[in-house]
C-alpha cells in the first residue's frame, strides 16, 4: 500500500503542514512531524476526521476536545521569504548550486540574464520567494552574526557525495550550531559514479545529525548542482522548513534591516546591500548604519531594477549613504538628517573613547569580568590525533557551577574565522586555544580588536591547567579563613554615642582592624562580624599584638560580655 509523508498529505488537503500537525495533535495524534510516514489507510482516517471537524465547527454537537482548545496564535505579521545561506567545504559545490538556482529560478525570466550581483537574490518556487545570500562560506555568515545581526533564517550545508564530511564541513556545522538556525543538508554530486550518499548520511548521523528518512530530524536532500537533479526538491524543503519555523514579517512594523555587503563605486559612491527582515524600507527614508547615514537616493532590487520600497525578506541595494558601512551593521530609520548626524557623532565619540581606553586585557581580567558561567572554547591543533588528545583531556575537567562548551575544534593554524566564531558567542566567555599551532597575524589583530583571548601551547598539561584555572575564575575567587589571633574580653565599656567597647587582652597572635571577628561564649559561637575600630589606650591603631591590651568594637554587635573570646581571622584568596 502506498505511503506518503505528512507534508505531502497537507498539500493534498490544501492546508499548511504546520496547521495539519496542530490539527492532528488536537485530534489525539501527537508527535507527528512533517516527514512522518502515513499509510493510505491512515490518510483516509485523517481526511475523515478533518472533514468531520470542518463540518462540525461552530455547531452545538462539536466534539468537546476540539471546542475547548483555542486555535493557535498566528505568527506575527505574515509569511515572508526565508533568508538562506549556503555553507560547506571548499569544492563541494556551493557556488555551483547558487549558480544553478540563479539560472533556473531567476535569470530565465529576464532577457539576457542578470547583469550585476548585489550580494543576494530571490528565487521563485511555486509562486513563493526564497532569498539567497550570494556569499558562500561560513566566514561571512559568522562575521555578520559577530556584530549581533542574525541575518540568516535557514542554512544549507553542502556536502559532496564523493568526498563526504571534511574539515571545513565540520567547521561549517559548528558555525551553524552556534548561530542556532535550522539546517538542511544538500548531498551534492550524486551524478558522479563514485558518489556514496548513504556514507555521507552515516557520517552526519555519527555527529548527531540523523536524516529524517532514518527517523531523525535533519532534512537531507540528494542533489546534483551540475545537472539540476534534486535541486527543485531542495527548494521545496527550504519552503517547507520556513513554513514549519513560522518565518514571518510585518510590512507595517518597525524597520529591521541588516547590511550584508558594501563597497565604494566610482560612479555611484558608497553602495550597500541590505536585507529587510521586518517593516518596509522606502526611497527618501533617512537611515543610519553604524557611522554611515544618508537619505536614500535610490533602491535597486536583485536584478538591478529601481524600486520604491522593499518589504520583509527582500534584498535591496541602497544608494545615498555618506560612507561604506561594514557588513552586519543594522540599518535604522530616523526622522531627520539632523537626528542622523547627532546619532553618528555620538557613535564616533564612543568609538574614539573605546580606542583610547582599549588595552589588551589579561586572560584573568577577561574571565573575572564575565557575567555568565560558561567558558566557550575554539580549539585548533596541529593534527587530528593531537586534537582528539586535547578534547579527551578537557572532557575530564569538571567544575561544579560552570559549563565548558567547545564551539569548534579543528586542525590548522588559528584564523580570522576562528576569531569571528568566538566573537559571536553571546552566552559565555570565549577563549581560543591553540595546541602546537601558530596564529595567523590577521587573526591576532582581529582578536585584539575584539578583546578575544588567544592562548597557544606546546605542552598539553599547560593547556588543561589554564582551562581549569579559567573555569575556577569564572566562579569567582575561592577564599579561605586564616586565623590571625585570639583575644579575651576583660571588661565592657558602655560609651555614649558609640555603644559597647570591649576591653581585651590579646592572648594569641594579633588583632587587626577590619579583620573578621567570631565571638565565642562558653565555647559557642554567638556572632560573626567585623572589627570596626581598634584602639591602644586612646590612639587608633591598625593592629595589637599578643601580650598587649586593646579596646575594640565589633560592627553591629552590642551584646559583648566579659569572658567572651574573640577569634580574629582574615579571608585570603586561594591562589590558582
Amino acid at each position: 500500500m502506498p505511503r506518503k509523508r505528512v507534508y505531502e498529505l497537507a498539500r493534498e488537503l490544501g492546508m499548511s503542514t504546520r496547521d495539519l500537525i496542530l490539527s492532528l495533535e488536537k485530534l489525539g495524534m501527537p508527535g507527528m512531524s512533517a516527514f512522518h510516514m502515513v499509510s493510505e489507510e491512515e490518510a483516509e482516517v485523517i481526511r475523515g476526521l478533518l472533514g468531520e471537524r470542518t463540518e462540525g465547527q461552530g455547531e452545538a454537537g462539536a466534539p468537546a476536545a476540539v471546542a475547548e482548545k483555542a486555535p493557535p496564535a498566528p505568527p506575527k505579521g505574515q509569511p515572508r521569504p526565508p533568508v538562506v545561506a549556503i555553507l560547506g567545504h571548499i569544492d563541494h559545490g556551493k557556488t555551483t548550486l547558487l549558480d544553478r538556482i540563479r539560472r533556473t529560478r531567476v535569470a530565465a525570466e529576464e532577457p539576457g540574464g542578470i547583469t550585476q550581483s548585489i550580494g543576494a537574490y530571490q528565487a521563485q518556487v511555486d509562486g513563493k520567494l526564497i532569498t539567497f545570500i550570494d556569499t558562500p562560506g561560513h566566514r561571512a555568515f559568522t562575521a555578520m552574526r559577530a556584530r549581533g545581526a542574525k541575518v540568516t533564517d535557514i542554512a544549507v550545508l553542502v556536502v559532496a557525495a564523493d568526498d563526504g564530511v571534511m574539515a571545513q564541513t565540520l567547521e561549517a556545522l559548528d558555525h551553524i550550531k552556534a548561530a542556532g538556525v535550522p539546517m538542511i543538508v544538500a548531498i551534492n554530486k550524486i551524478d558522479k559514479p563514485e558518489a556514496k550518499p548513504e556514507v555521507v548520511k552515516r557520517q552526519l548521523a555519527e555527529l548527531g545529525y540523523v536524516p529524517e528518512d532514518w527517523g531523525g530530524n535533519t532534512i537531507m536532500v540528494p542533489i546534483s548542482a551540475l545537472t539540476g537533479q534534486g535541486v527543485d526538491e531542495l527548494l521545496e524543503m527550504i519552503l517547507l522548513l520556513a513554513e514549519l519555523e513560522g518565518i514571518s514579517g510585518d510590512p507595517g512594523g518597525e524597520l529591521e534591516a541588516i547590511i550584508i555587503e558594501s563597497h565604494l563605486d566610482p560612479a555611484k559612491g558608497p553602495v550597500a546591500t541590505a536585507i529587510v527582515k521586518n517593516g518596509t524600507l522606502r526611497e527618501r527614508d533617512v537611515v543610519v548604519a553604524g557611522t554611515a547615514w544618508g537619505r536614500i537616493r535610490a533602491l535597486l532590487d536583485h536584478q538591478g531594477k529601481r524600486i520604491q520600497a522593499a518589504g520583509p525578506g527582500t534584498p535591496v541595494q541602497i544608494l545615498g549613504l555618506s560612507e561604506v558601512p561594514p557588513a552586519g551593521e543594522r540599518l535604522e530609520r530616523v526622522q531627520s538628517p539632523k537626528e542622523a548626524e547627532e546619532l553618528v557623532e555620538k557613535r564616533r565619540e564612543e568609538e574614539r573613547e573605546k580606542r583610547l581606553s582599549r588595552a589588551r586585557p589579561s586572560l584573568e581580567e577577561l574571565l573575572s569580568a564575565a557575567q555568565t558561567k560558561k567558558l566557550a572554547l575554539v580549539i585548533k591543533a596541529q593534527t587530528m590525533g593531537a586534537l582528539e588528545a586535547v578534547k579527551l583531556e578537557l572532557s575530564a575537567i569538571q567544575a561544579e557551577g560552570v559549563e565548558l562548551e567547545v564551539l569548534h575544534a579543528g586542525v590548522g593554524q588559528i584564523t580570522e574565522s576562528d576569531v569571528l566564531l568566538a566573537a559571536a558567542e553571546t552566552q559565555g566567555q570565549p577563549l581560543i586555544l591553540g595546541f602546537g599551532v601558530k596564529v595567523d597575524p590577521k587573526a591576532q589583530r582581529l582578536a585584539e580588536q575584539k578583546g578575544i583571548p588567544i592562548r597557544t601551547y606546546e605542552i598539553i598539561y599547560d593547556l588543561t591547567l589554564d582551562v581549569e584555572r579559567a573555569l575556577r575564575r569564572l566562579l569567582g575567587p575561592e577564599v579561605r579563613e586564616v586565623k590571625v589571633g585570639e583575644a579575651e574580653v576583660l571588661k565592657v565599656f558602655n560609651i555614649a554615642g558609640v555603644g559597647k567597647v570591649a576591653g581585651c587582652a590579646v592572648r594569641v597572635g594579633r588583632v587587626v582592624r577590619g579583620g573578621k571577628a567570631r565571638v565565642l561564649r562558653r565555647g559557642q559561637e554567638v556572632f560573626v562580624g567585623e572589627i570596626s575600630s581598634l584602639k591602644r589606650f586612646a590612639e587608633d591603631v591598625k593592629e595589637v599584638r599578643e601580650g598587649y591590651e586593646c579596646g575594640l568594637r565589633i560592627r553591629d554587635f552590642d551584646d559583648v560580655r566579659e569572658g567572651d573570646v574573640i577569634e580574629v581571622y582574615i579571608l585570603e584568596e586561594v591562589p590558582l
